[in-house]
């Protein structure tokens, strides 16, 4: 009724023209209506994975003859269809919620441009401010109405999914459990999704309250006075504040136990701090009690897959570069660690004798011996000397390569508190800046930096007959020698005419780092190992010695593709060649390459077009193309909205994907599809359509992009983009800053603004009101850390 008025009243007062564009204007919106609720459907669809029947209905599958063909070889094919319809869908629904996406703007923009002309000014006698303001009163009402049927399709869509099909649902049960449809969605949820868990939250607030109490007593301390009483009551208030978010009621008798360690010893001094306590505490028991959604039992279907892989032999890893949940048989992990064990002769076999004991007392005398003899300062020494007590062996694990073919695995050798962690790690802080100043000119750590560079050298060389070429080095990490790669870093300190580092002469460092390659020890399935080729996948100093390695022996190959006026790059063990030469000329040299030293393999791929890290480039007709590249094996997986994580972290994320796509595509059409692509992704994880849009306006204004992205402005505020200088971080006054953490749950989301009113109430006026209070938060342990262990194959 109100709309319907406000449209009278309008009628009544507008200027012929205002009402002709009224006339315009109609059928475009009620065109835009249905364009819109189609759209917001579709993504809602995506979000609760209700996808529209004629893509459901599609199902690739077939019967396999189990009698002929051997059940693992028919369960591979049969993951093989699984896989083709669940692309199938995936890429179906892309295009129907990009084609819809795409649509909508288009309309939403023509619409707005006509409304923001909308005429204001006077006209032909007619005074049009009255009709310019009942024009906007009823558009408002008639955009409010709109928004309100699109809601109540949205709710009868959510409904939908919560009664189901019937008959669908019958079916479902008689074929699989209810539990086991459970397990499949929480490892759909992948390894970063963290459930709500207040109690681990509550049971780790007492050690995080006295820890901050501790700092802040240092706080006063620094200024020379004593904490007194406001850092008491401030402690007690922000007890209460996390008991009542952590939805933990108080118990006296709890109160008791813990009052000494966050109030002092004299409790009738804090007597009136506790009444404070009982009194707000008595006020905010009814806060979150009553809770009329039932919620899964995370907990127990953890408990429960793990007892399901433990009696199926079955290893769940996070795959390799994908970064979801992969289920793996033991047998099969077993039989490829053996095969590449063989493959590379990098391992020895030490049987079930411990070497731990041994290597312990071997590493301490060793840095003993230097210090008696000075090569190491007796700091240095206190630094790197270990604690029997608190050392362990490194084990032995692999990751799935799932975007290969056959799944091959790669080497993790993880050694947190192997003996001689802490002089790889002491080594890499001294000597990784120093290889990454002596390689800046032919390395890159991302795409972008190679977008950049590449971007620059086509606008002199890039040819119609240009070639990309990318390279793999195989198995760089085991393939090193260890002798020569120690040797490698003594020629990079001669290379930058170094004498010493940091006060440590260059023979130190080379004994050091001998002492490290040489005492690379493991465990695996019940085994002991000696890795006596190469550097271990998990020590810090390894990657520095193999890109040391990798730096001399490509002297000769760089200088002869600057020559020829190419383009090389390197990142670890990928490199990228853009060329001007003959493609049967470039596979002769990448020939001659390859016998330049027997421990680097290389294996080429030559086109018009390249993939290196996650950019895709392409000459097309003498332009560079560029956008994202994406493996076969991708998935469109990100954190969940519904992972209990800081909002602020989901909104970092697409922050960062959609910069990147802007980044990256060198096109307005290749833009518009990456960002549908992202919106997909992030609809798939739960983020809903709304958060997508809203975070995709506020990027755009962070960025400076004051106008719609069009075809005809694109390149321009994408250069202007990719021109702009990256941030650097504002080094931390740790005298005037002090961090606070808590564990974070689905409470906590109110917390830091009532942290920092209780901070103002309490130290506003203190000696530490200079002090800055920076808030962090701790996570409970995500899927990964409950259901992945790296030492699962072993005894």
């Amino acid at each position: 009724m109100d709309e319907f008025k406000a449209l009278e009243d309008f009628e009544q007062i507008a200027s012929p023209a205002q009402w002709n564009i009224h006339l315009i204007l109609k059928p475009k919106i009620k065109n835009w209506s249905t364009k819109n609720k189609n759209y917001q459907i579709l993504s809602k669809r995506v979000e609760l994975d209700l996808p529209p029947k004629i893509i459901e209905k599609v199902d690739f599958s077939f019967k396999i003859d189990e009698s002929i063909i051997s059940q693992d070889e028919a369960q591979a094919t049969y993951n093989q269809m699984r896989q083709i319809t669940k692309d199938f869908r995936t890429q179906a629904m892309t295009l129907y919620v990009q084609s819809a996406a795409r649509e909508n703007e288009i309309l939403s923009n023509e619409i707005k441009g006509v409304v923001d002309r909308f005429p204001q000014d006077n006209d032909d006698g007619f005074d049009a401010e009255p009709g310019y303001a009942a024009f906007k009163q009823y558009h408002e009402l008639r955009q409010k109405r709109m928004k309100l049927e699109i809601e109540q399709s949205m709710h009868f869509l959510s409904e939908q999914q919560v009664e189901g099909d019937t008959n669908n649902l019958q079916i479902q049960e008689e074929i699989i459990a209810p539990t086991v449809i459970q397990e499949h969605q929480l490892l759909k949820l992948g390894p970063k999704f963290i459930f709500n868990d207040p109690k681990t939250a509550a049971r780790r607030r007492i050690t995080e309250l006295a820890t901050l109490k501790r700092k802040l007593e240092n706080c006063f301390f620094q200024k020379k006075v004593s904490p007194g009483r406001p850092l008491l009551q401030f402690m007690a208030e922000l007890d209460v504040l996390l008991q009542t978010l952590h939805n933990v009621p108080v118990i006296d008798k709890y109160l008791n136990l813990n009052q000494n360690a966050l109030f002092g010893n004299n409790i009738n001094q804090n007597k009136s701090i506790m009444e404070v306590i009982n009194s707000q505490l008595s006020q905010s028991q009814f806060v979150n009690t009553i809770k009329m959604k039932k919620k899964k039992n995370y907990g127990r279907l953890v408990k429960r897959l793990k007892h399901k892989f433990k009696l199926a032999n079955v290893v769940l890893q996070k795959s390799d570069k994908s970064k979801v949940f992969h289920l793996g048989k033991l047998e099969d992990y077993q039989k490829k660690s053996e095969e590449y064990m063989a493959k590379t002769q990098a391992y020895k076999c030490l049987g079930t004798n411990d070497p731990l004991p041994i290597l312990t007392k071997r590493t301490n005398k060793y840095l003993l011996d230097l210090r008696l003899a000075k090569w190491i300062t007796q700091k240095q020494y206190e630094k790197l000397c270990i604690n029997p007590s608190e050392v362990e062996l490194a084990h032995l694990y692999y990751l799935p390569k799932a975007h290969k073919p056959g799944t091959p695995l790669r080497p993790i050798v993880s050694g947190l508190k192997h003996p001689t962690v802490k002089i790889s790690k002491f080594l890499d802080e001294l000597l990784r800046p120093l290889f990454d100043e002596m390689a800046s000119k032919t390395t890159v750590n991302s795409g972008f930096e190679l977008m950049k560079q590449l971007q620059k050298w086509s606008m002199i060389n890039m040819r119609q007959e240009t070639l990309f070429c990318t390279i793999d080095v195989a198995d760089l990490y085991t393939m090193v020698p260890q002798i020569e790669g120690v040797l490698a870093l003594k020629k990079m300190l001669d290379y930058l005419k170094l004498k010493q580092v940091a006060g440590l002469k260059i023979e130190t460092i080379i004994r050091l780092s001998r002492f490290v390659m040489q005492n690379n020890y493991f465990s695996y399935d019940g085994q002991y190992y000696h890795q006596i080729r190469g550097g271990a996948m998990g020590s810090p100093l390894t990657l520095t010695v193999a890109n040391c390695y990798m730096f001399f022996y490509e002297q000769q190959i760089i200088k002869q593709i600057h020559n020829s006026n190419g383009l090389y790059f390197r990142y670890i063990d990928d490199i990228f060649v853009a060329i001007n030469w003959p493609t049967r000329h470039l596979f002769k040299q990448i020939d001659r390459w390859n016998h330049f030293d027997e421990n680097i393999k290389l294996s080429e791929k030559i086109g018009v077009a390249a993939d290196f890290l996650d950019l895709h480039i392409e000459n097309q007709d003498g332009q560079l193309l560029t956008t994202i590249f994406q493996k076969s094996s991708y998935e469109p997986y990100y954190l969940p909205f519904n992972s209990i994580h800081p909002l602020h972290m989901k909104k970092n994320i697409v922050f960062t994907m959609l910069l990147r796509a802007i980044r990256y595509c060198s096109t307005f059409q290749a833009y518009l599809d990456e960002r549908e692509k992202l919106r997909m992704a992030l609809l798939l994880n739960k983020y809903p359509n709304k958060f997508i849009d809203l975070q995709f306006i506020n990027i755009l204004e962070k960025l400076n992009i004051e106008q719609l992205l069009t075809i005809n402005n694109y390149a321009q505020y994408r250069q202007k983009v990719i021109d702009s200088p990256i941030k650097e971080k504002v080094p931390v006054d740790y005298g005037k800053t002090v961090f606070v953490h808590f564990t974070y749950c689905s409470n906590m989301r109110t917390f830091p603004g009532k942290f920092h009113v209780l901070w103002n109430k309490y130290f506003g006026e203190s000696p530490i009101n200079d002090i800055i209070p920076t808030l962090g938060t701790r996570n409970v342990n995500n899927l990964q850390r409950r259901l992945v262990h790296t030492r699962l194959i072993n005894a």
